[in-house]
């Protein structure tokens, strides 16, 4: 039998697998070239904005605030507000609606906003100018009245304090923050990307003479859609719905980590009550907001606080070593209290329900900083409660600290004082643990009556309004080490607090004068967390897998969401480590494992055991690494609403959540005219229709078309 046909087979299969290999190769090649020159046309028509910043969805038991935009993006014309009563193009008299609206920052005011929410059917969006210098007048989008529902001061507590009804803390707040809005609004943080969208809009959209501008005009896209809907309980529900193999959640509880130390070691694996233990708190906060996300510079508001509690901690080191007071201090830094007291609620908790290393019967008295940004008169306020000062014991307790605080202050170039009439706290972490008991309790801050912080919780509240300047032919690691006024005075209130918790922990008043805090590590940590976090001290404190969380700009002290820890947890939870712990001669292993060595059991439940870079010695560039033994620790500070409650619609205990999303970003290109557009869709569609005719009629033709003159020879084998 012949081999031929299996021969000729081969050489047809061969040949059909070389054919499509070759079209394959084509194909891949074909596609490589179309997503090239995709992209080339995309970079042609669209300028991409480097550095935006949102405003993002939060919700809360009862409502929804913040902004969003469309799932595919909001579009609008570019319109730069020279003025408010440059509003009536925006909103009536313009031809091309919607509007995206370019303000500077000082039009970014609750009137102009509040308009524009009014006519959002002719605005697609808001994009904000970032400030380069504050303004003149105060500005706060947060309440008048921070956190009236879950501070002590309610009806029941005593109606005449409930609602701010005796002191308004915060009259420059106008809600911004709190109000909802149907369209995105955007900061824009970087210089160029501001540059080219004004060009962008004299060279298109600028009316000339009253003319009305000539398309092509330019435009821009904002994409920011948001998650969640309605509120907490609706959108955690939806959370628990599983259609599929990996859910898509909608949205996460606010929360982060407390941190806290001790200045005696508590063994924190048995919770609850310490028999003989007296603790006294030392509080400050952690976290701060403002409008936009990820925008929250926090410098009175939270820093001049916490600040000034490490250097008192740091201070109070080796006078609590050497002869240790007969009550611990524990050092507690508060996160998310800016929305409902998170961190604060969520410790108390802890204690009532023996999940802390003490119980609320081991607290003697709380001493919290609050703002503590000093004025020329260097004067501050100690603040308490006249409802539990009504119990005798409870008042003569903060009776001697008070006292205490006095004598503290002497010697300083800073005075002390009660506010002149009776008043409820301020908005702070210690009304939390008021509405569990009656404790003696002082909150320091430079505010009499209402707040001096004219920017409260909002951007402007940064290094300019602390008055943090540098001389500007100082190099980055000059100026970190630059002491300048600000610390200066921070470092006398540090000094103050760090001798009256000595005191009120039973320490003896000869060591008083022997406390005193640095102003070189104040202005390091003010330098760290209002200049730049990347700076070569912050890097010695902290391991190097967290160097990449260091940041050539100012923190943002934002809470986030609890899945994570934020930037000023960690770097807030090193730096307590450093300044109170001690560095042991402990190999990185044993240190990454909480011990001192192999056969220690014990340790970790009376120390935490961090290791740290370290500095790198003279002409090297290998980093030293140690490990520091301190009672810094952290803990949960995530609403018990939501852990382990689950109580979602809570009157008592913080609710907020933040909306998940896919994309945040932003874009200008040129829109041609309604006419032009249509006239471009109708030549398509013809084309389309006459490529389609075409195809038809050549393919019912082909037989005569595509035939050849003759029939070829058969071939014989």
């Amino acid at each position: 039998m012949s081999t031929l046909p299996v021969v000729v087979s081969d050489f047809l299969t061969r040949k059909m697998d070389l054919k499509a290999n070759k079209w394959t190769v084509t194909l891949l090649v074909s596609w490589f070239f179309v997503g090239v020159g995709c992209n080339s046309v995309e970079k042609k028509i669209y300028v991409h904005l480097n550095y935006t910043v949102p405003c993002v969805r939060l919700l809360n038991a009862t409502h929804q605030i913040g902004c969003q935009s469309a799932l595919s993006g909001n579009v609008g014309v570019l319109h730069v507000l020279e003025s408010e009563g440059n509003l009536d193009w925006v909103l009536r008299d313009g031809s091309n609606p919607p509007y995206m609206v370019i303000l500077e920052s000082p039009l970014f005011t609750r009137s102009i906003m509040m308009k524009l929410k009014n006519g959002a059917s002719r605005v697609a969006g808001v994009a904000v100018v970032a400030p380069n210098t504050n303004p003149a007048d105060g500005f706060s989008p947060h309440t008048t009245c921070p956190n009236e529902n879950t501070g002590v001061y309610s009806e029941d507590y005593d109606p005449a304090l409930a609602h701010c009804g005796v002191t308004v803390w915060n009259p420059l707040g106008n809600g911004l923050s709190y109000e909802e809005f149907g369209f995105p609004i955007f900061s824009l943080e970087d210089d160029n990307d501001t540059e080219v969208i004004r060009q962008c809009y004299i060279d298109h959209n600028r009316a000339v003479n009253g003319s009305t501008p000539q398309y092509p005009l330019c435009a821009m896209q904002l994409y920011s859609h948001m998650s969640a809907v309605t509120d907490t309980a609706t959108c955690m529900r939806r959370n628990g719905i599983n259609f599929s193999i990996s859910p898509e959640m909608m949205c996460d509880p606010l929360g982060d980590y407390n941190v806290w130390a001790s200045t005696r070691p508590l063994n924190n694996t048995a919770k609850g009550h310490k028999m003989g233990e007296s603790v006294v708190i030392a509080a400050a906060r952690l976290d701060s907001r403002s409008f936009f996300f990820n925008v929250a510079p926090g410098a009175q508001s939270s820093v001049s606080g916490f600040v000034t509690l490490l250097a008192a901690a740091h201070a109070l080191r080796n006078a609590t070593q050497e002869a240790q007071p007969n009550r611990t201090i524990l050092y507690t830094f508060f996160q998310g209290e800016t929305f409902d007291y998170i961190g604060s609620s969520r410790m108390v908790y802890d204690m009532e329900n023996n999940q802390f290393a003490v119980d609320l019967d081991n607290v003697h008295s709380v001493l919290e900083i609050g703002q503590v940004r000093l004025r020329a008169d260097s004067q501050l306020w100690l603040h308490s409660d006249p409802v539990s000062r009504r119990n005798g014991s409870v008042n003569e307790e903060v009776k001697k600290l008070i006292d205490n605080l006095h004598a503290a202050a002497s010697g300083l170039s800073l005075s002390v004082g009660e506010p002149s009439f009776s008043q409820p706290l301020p908005p702070s972490s210690f009304q939390r643990f008021l509405r569990s008991r009656p404790i003696p309790g002082i909150v320091i801050a430079d505010h009499q009556t209402n707040f001096t912080n004219r920017f409260y919780e909002s951007m402007y509240d940064n290094t300019e309004y602390l008055n943090l300047s540098y001389p500007s032919n100082l190099t980055q690691d000059e100026q970190l080490e630059f002491v300048t006024e600000t610390a200066k005075t921070l470092t006398e209130v540090a000094t103050m607090v760090a001798r009256v918790l000595y005191k009120q922990a039973g320490g003896e008043d000869s060591q008083m004068i022997n406390i005193n805090a640095d102003p070189q590590l104040m202005t390091q940590m003010l330098y760290g967390f209002l200049v730049r976090s990347n700076n070569t001290w912050f890097q010695q404190l902290i391991p190097s897998d967290l160097m990449s969380h260091l940041k050539d700009k100012p923190t943002n002290f934002y809470v986030g969401v609890s899945e994570q820890s934020s930037e000023p947890t960690f770097l807030v939870q090193y730096l307590l480590a450093n300044l109170t712990g001690s560095a042991v001669n402990v190999t990185q292993e044993n240190c990454q494992n909480q011990r001192a060595d192999e056969n220690d059991k014990d340790s970790k439940h009376m120390y935490s055991y961090l290791w740290v870079q370290g500095a790198a010695p003279p002409n090297s560039t290998e980093r030293e690494g140690f490990c520091v033994r301190s009672t810094a620790r952290l803990s949960k500070a995530l609403s018990p609403a939501f852990d382990p409650l689950k109580e979602y619609t809570s009157k008592d205990y913080s609710t907020w959540t933040e909306s998940r999303w896919k994309s945040i970003k932003g874009r200008i290109f040129l829109v041609a005219s309604h006419e032009l557009e249509m006239l471009t869709l109708g030549v398509g569609v013809g084309v389309l229709l006459t490529s389609l005719l075409l195809t038809y009629i050549i393919s019912s033709k082909a037989d005569i078309l595509f035939s050849s003159g003759r029939e070829p020879a058969n071939a014989t084998y």
